[in-house]
């Protein structure tokens, strides 16, 4: 088995807040996370993919393709927005845009095409808010 990841980037602003909390709460918990107007990051989207290498391109999967997937699926929709306002999984506190869940999100948008390509199985998603912290997401293993 082979384990295959591509890199990509992209920058977005969000906030956290709960909206089931007073103001006074979400403060407490978030500190400075919460102030309503946001704060960005720079991103980095690892995604990997597990499979057996083909034997007549040696390739688990082509990898212009896996970006072209992680473009559409995910950095199109993602890149250069506020995550609380315009991304449709956190919009309307939908669900607070952590980077445990942007993880999870990622992992939803990307798994149903990487399964129906065939041969191969997304294998695991990695988001780096900073280059310190990072959450990774295997599917609910």
């Amino acid at each position: 088995m082979i384990f295959l990841t591509r890199r990509a980037t992209f920058s977005a602003s969000h906030y956290y807040w709960n909206d089931a909390w007073p103001a006074e709460k979400n403060e407490q918990v978030f500190g400075r996370c919460a102030n309503r107007n946001g704060h960005g990051h720079n991103y980095t989207l690892e995604v990997t993919v597990a499979g057996e290498p083909d034997p007549v391109t040696g390739f688990v999967v082509d990898l212009k393709w896996l970006k072209d997937v992680m473009e559409r699926e995910v950095l199109s929709a993602w890149d250069h927005r506020h995550l609380n306002l315009e991304v449709t999984e956190f919009a309307a506190g939908k669900l607070i845009p952590t980077t445990e869940n942007i993880a999870i999100a990622a992992w939803k948008r990307l798994e149903p095409v990487v399964t129906l390509a065939g041969g191969a199985r997304l294998s695991r998603v990695r988001v780096y808010e900073t280059p310190e912290i990072f959450a990774e997401y295997r599917g609910g293993l």
